[in-house]
């Protein structure tokens, strides 16, 4: 049943890619019983609230092979995990202060066979490198996130949309997007994409950053 949640949305999903989404629930279930990355009150909602949620992303970005992205924030690995799946030819590095969810990261990773995600148990700021995005859901307020970010972009752009942040956030964001000051803002309302009734106050924030 979880499966046809994503199989709804993303209709062209390999067998690989179909039995990584399948095994996601049993992964994370052993891993959420040691260390608590998603609400256990909540769990079985956890193809619903966690990973559809981060799949949001690709109905506006489609990253092309080559890309580099890195994940604020990441906790038990959202979006990261997801997105790693359905963009195989796609890096993605996925860091977090907490060093138990970040071990939960590289398990889950390592049991799909996951060979373009690297959990990394550091702050944003002590990241090194530079990628073609970076995403988070909602891990700090703009004004604080987007600091985070300072010369974490490549120059060279191979997306459609130029090198930026790709921010999951819910409710009233105004005077949020405030802290982009004069940079060029799109705000997608995911309830576009999905019509389930969870998404209809969530939406996808793009800063563009280079």
């Amino acid at each position: 049943m979880a499966l046809n949640l994503i199989n709804k949305y993303f209709p062209e999903l390999s067998k690989t890619q179909k039995n990584q989404f399948d095994e996601l629930f049993g992964l994370y279930q052993i891993w959420n019983e040691q260390i608590n990355v998603v609400s256990r009150k909540d769990f079985d909602n956890l193809y619903l609230k966690h990973v559809l949620h981060s799949l949001s992303i690709a109905k506006v970005f489609d990253f092309k092979a080559g890309s580099r992205i890195l994940d604020i924030g990441t906790g038990g690995g959202f979006p990261t995990i997801p997105l790693a799946i359905l963009f195989p030819e796609v890096e993605f590095v996925a860091v977090d202060s907490i060093g138990k969810k970040i071990k939960v990261v590289n398990e889950v990773a390592l049991a799909l066979k996951l060979k373009n995600v690297k959990g990394l148990h550091q702050r944003a700021e002590k990241t090194d490198g530079k990628f073609d995005f970076v995403v988070s859901r909602a891990v700090a307020k703009l004004d604080k996130f987007i600091p985070w970010t300072n010369g974490k972009f490549k120059n060279k752009m191979i997306n459609a949309y130029p090198n930026g942040i790709i921010y999951l956030k819910g409710g009233d964001i105004e005077e949020e997007l405030l802290a982009a000051k004069k940079r060029a803002v799109d705000v997608f309302d995911i309830s576009d994409f999905f019509e389930e009734e969870f998404f209809e106050t969530k939406k996808i924030v793009y800063i563009k950053m280079v």
